[in-house]
Order: structure tokens, then C-alpha cells, then sequence
């Protein structure tokens, strides 16, 4: 009887060049030659290496790991816990992030998980727009921007309440996973009434000197949004799929797939194997409470009106076009507050309640992981100077109307190997915006060069069959993971190919 593997290869790999580079850092600490602000063609190794392992290994917690490691080794600073992480971790940025995404975010999700409410109001706005298959996937592009949260949050959501509906009007899976994906991630990074604007700020504060605060982060996330070409037209894309109003479909799969849901009933392929997705679908609501509407509108109202109204009063009404107010976090925190004392008046017991809260902050732990990860990461490149090796490196050789393109083309090719858009943006954005700056000093190009590494991401993570938004797209839809990825590919390219379009255009008319 063959033993049992306790460790995956992607694992032992990770294990084998970590202790490689530690057998290194004995030997050559403190003796990489430095030049200036940098080391040379060394500084580049901390997120190259970080990034090629992810892609190898399929892991992105230790391979995010063996970089910030690596990085200590070149910069001489092996005590990588007290050097890097704790400063990283003990900042009053990452503790916003962690107050909202872990907290506030998790445990909202948690409290609509006990209540219903989210899939009450699924049910009840489907029963109003569902008649066919049009409506049906037009309430799915609806759901996806309501359920905004981005990423496995939405995925989850807007999967699992719209699936019911689409069934019972014949929409395939391959149409409706493409629909649930193409609103997960793209719509995060249009709609900004979530976690993901906080995030990309604590990664470009103090980069450039347009980012002194983790405020003005936020606030050119908002700004560079109309550059976010792929985030816009990847919606369009798929809003005008959902109306059936495209000229033509790209991908010869899914036009296969609307022929055989509508002509045979076939919500998959004869030869798919589609992923379960039952235990997604099912709440824990306590045997009594009567789930309604209030569930769900209470808290999202309340998010979206804290968050929402004091900036447009701040920025359109009274002018504060440098520091509007966006109170994301204070909207996060008063949308579960909210959540809670609705489930606690209408009869739910406290015990239940916290469960629910304890649930969703539970499953947002690994995403805390390697959020707490990719922050020390950037600091790791700012100790060995990637960022001004690059720059001494490209900053006079790269055409400005170009940079946009390869940033994103770049973004694409590291999302889609790695999986994550968020990891890409650890290592990708405290070298871009430096570089960008290098090239032209201009607001207006850094909110190009901003818009395309946050769009490219969200491409590279959308395409990429180890993907979790991917994978639980399929998941929650009952689809076949492949056929998902085949499926959407030519649909998502598509957008891609018109954003970088714009983002080159734009270089040129705007700066």
C-alpha cells in the first residue's frame, strides 16, 4: 500500500528553495554589492521570485513568503520578522484593512449567511426581472453590481442566488458562469464602495509624491476609475452579452453553448463534468427566523449611503476636490452594526448572531493571510530598490503611450499564472507607479498607468483557471470548470483588446 503524501509537490518545492536561499543568506549576507539606491539586477529577484514559484508551485502564501525571505537575504536584513513584517503589520493602514475586509466585511457576510437576506432579495428581485433568457442573465449582471464586494464574496453571492432563476429559463451554464466572473472582480474595480481602494492605497502610499497618505491612495483610485478601461468595457461586454445586443459572440464554444440551452434544454456539454455547488448555495438561517427583505437592504443601504453621500456632498457640493470623504471603512463597520441589530429585533438569538459573525470572518482568513503578506512584500522592494533599479534601467528607453500597454500586458501574464489579482498588485504596483512617475511626472498619466495595472489584474485573475473567482464561478453556477475558461476567454479578450486600445490613445490625447 502506497504511503500517503503529507505534503503537496507545489509545498515541498517551496520548502526546497526556501531552504536553498536560507543556505545562501549564511553565506552572503551583507556582501550583494549595492549601487545607489539599489542592487543592481539583484533588486529585481524578490518579486520575480515570488512570482515565478506562485506560478510553479500554484501557491501563493509561501511563495509570497520565499520572496520577502530573499529580499532580506539581499538587503542584509535576515531578521526578515522584526525588519519587515512587524512594521508592515503594525501600521495603522493594515490595520484598516484588516478592521474592514476581516471584520466588517467577513462578518457582514456572515450575519447575511444566518439571515437570508441576500438570497431573499435574489429571490424576490428575480421573480420582478426573470421572464427569459435575457431578463434572467440581465438579473445576474444586476446581482453582480449590487453584491460589488469583488472577488469570492460577489462570486459567491451572485452564483448562488441567480442560479435557481437562470435554470428555470434555460440560460447554460457556460453563459451564466461567464456573467457571475465578468461581474466579480471588473465591477470591484469600477465601483469603489468596498475594500479594494484601501488595499491598493496601502501598497502606493509614499511610492510617488502623489501618494503621501493612504488617503490620497484612496482618493486616486476614484479619480483613475475612468481610466480603468478594462474594468469599463469588460461590464459593457458583458451587459450587452446579457441583452444579446453583441454583433457577434466571440469563441466558438459559447455560441455552441446558446444553440444546445436553447434548441435541446442542455444546460452543459454531454461531455462536462460540472462542479457541485450545493453547499454554496445553502444558508444557515435558525430553525424560526423568517428571513425578509430588510436583511439584506438594511445593512447594503446603509453601506452604500455612508459611503456614498458624504463624498458626493464633499466633492460636488462643496468643492473638496483634493480630500473628499469617503468613509469606506466607517460605512463597513455601521453596514454590519446594522445587520446585526436588524437579525437581534426581529427574534434571532445573540448566540446565533455571533455565529454568523465568527462564520464570515473565518472565511475571509486566508485572504487576511496573504493580504498581510503582500503589504510586507512591498516593503521588501522598497528595501532593495526594485522600483529605482527599474527606473534607471527603462525610465529614458520606454515610449509614455507604450507603458501603459506593457503594465498591463504584464498584470495579465502574472494574474493568469499566479491566480490572484491582488497578489499581483503587491508586486507589481510599488514598481510601476515609480517608474511611471520617472517617465512623466504628469497626474494624468500616473492615472493611465494606474487604471491599466488595476484592469490588467482583474483580466489576468478572471481568465485564470486556478483562479478562486474562476473556480467558484463554476462552482456556484454548476458549470465545468474548463468550459467556464474556454468559454469566457474570447469574451474577456475582447475587452482587453479595446481597454489597451484606449489606454494608448489616451497617453496621447490627455498628456
Amino acid at each position: 500500500m502506497a504511503k500517503r503524501k503529507l505534503l503537496s509537490k507545489g509545498s515541498r518545492i517551496n520548502i526546497f528553495i526556501f531552504l536553498i536561499i536560507l543556505l545562501v543568506g549564511i553565506l552572503f549576507s551583507g556582501h550583494f554589492p549595492k549601487y545607489n539606491d539599489h542592487y543592481g539586477l539583484w533588486s529585481l529577484l524578490p518579486p520575480a521570485i515570488a512570482i515565478v514559484m506562485a506560478f510553479w508551485t500554484k501557491e501563493v502564501i509561501s511563495s509570497l513568503f520565499v520572496g520577502i525571505a530573499l529580499g532580506g537575504i539581499i538587503s542584509g536584513k535576515l531578521n526578515i520578522v522584526q525588519e519587515f513584517l512587524l512594521p508592515s503589520l503594525g501600521t495603522q493602514d493594515f490595520a484598516l484593512i484588516l478592521l474592514v475586509y476581516l471584520w466588517a466585511l467577513g462578518g457582514l457576510i456572515g450575519i447575511w449567511n444566518k439571515t437570508g437576506g441576500a438570497l431573499r432579495f435574489a429571490k424576490w428581485a428575480g421573480g420582478k426581472i426573470a421572464k427569459g433568457p435575457k431578463s434572467s442573465k440581465f438579473f445576474t449582471w444586476l446581482m453582480g453590481l449590487i453584491f460589488h464586494q469583488g472577488g469570492t464574496i460577489s462570486t459567491i453571492l451572485t452564483g448562488a442566488t441567480v442560479r435557481p432563476v437562470a435554470d428555470q429559463h434555460k440560460v447554460s451554464h457556460e453563459e451564466l458562469s461567464y456573467m457571475v466572473d465578468s461581474t466579480a472582480s471588473p465591477v470591484a474595480t469600477v465601483i469603489p464602495f468596498n475594500v479594494w481602494p484601501i488595499y491598493i492605497a496601502s501598497l502606493v502610499v509614499g511610492t510617488i509624491p502623489l501618494f503621501q497618505t493612504n488617503q490620497d491612495g484612496i482618493n486616486f483610485f476614484i479619480v483613475s476609475i475612468p481610466f480603468n478601461f478594462y474594468g469599463i468595457f469588460a461590464l459593457i461586454i458583458a451587459l450587452l452579452f446579457a441583452l444579446e445586443l453583441l454583433p457577434w459572440i466571440p469563441g466558438r464554444k459559447m455560441r455552441a453553448a446558446i444553440r444546445r440551452s436553447r434548441e435541446e434544454g442542455k444546460l452543459d456539454d454531454d461531455k462536462a463534468s460540472p462542479m457541485a455547488s450545493k453547499e454554496l448555495s445553502e444558508t444557515n438561517i435558525p430553525e424560526g427566523y423568517r428571513s425578509g427583505l430588510v436583511d439584506f437592504l438594511g445593512p447594503i443601504g446603509v453601506l452604500l449611503g455612508v459611503a456614498i453621500i458624504p463624498y458626493i456632498v464633499t466633492f460636488y457640493i462643496m468643492g473638496r476636490t483634493e480630500d473628499p470623504s469617503f468613509l469606506v471603512a466607517e460605512a463597513f463597520i455601521l453596514a454590519l452594526l446594522t445587520g446585526i441589530f436588524i437579525a437581534l429585533a426581529k427574534g434571532m438569538a445573540l448566540q446565533d448572531v455571533m455565529e454568523g459573525f465568527v462564520d464570515g470572518c473565518k472565511g475571509v482568513t486566508i485572504g487576511a493571510l496573504i493580504l498581510a503578506l503582500a503589504v510586507t512584500l512591498k516593503e521588501v522592494t522598497t528595501a532593495v530598490g526594485t522600483a529605482d533599479y527599474l527606473i534607471d534601467m527603462l525610465g529614458n528607453s520606454i515610449f509614455p503611450a507604450i507603458l501603459p500597454l506593457v503594465l498591463m500586458l504584464l498584470c495579465m501574464i502574472i494574474a493568469f499564472s499566479t491566480g490572484t489579482s491582488w497578489g499581483t498588485y503587491a508586486v507589481v504596483f510599488p514598481i510601476a507607479m515609480p517608474l511611471a512617475w520617472a517617465i512623466m511626472p504628469d497626474p494624468t498619466f500616473i492615472s493611465i498607468c494606474f487604471g491599466a495595472v488595476v484592469g490588467g489584474a482583474a483580466l489576468g485573475d478572471q481568465c485564470s483557471p486556478i483562479s478562486d473567482t474562476t473556480i467558484l464561478s463554476s462552482l456556484t453556477t454548476g458549470c465545468d470548470l474548463m468550459d467556464h475558461v474556454k468559454t469566457q476567454a474570447p469574451l474577456a479578450l475582447v475587452a482587453a483588446g479595446i481597454g489597451g486600445a484606449c489606454s494608448a490613445l489616451s497617453v496621447i490625447l490627455f498628456t
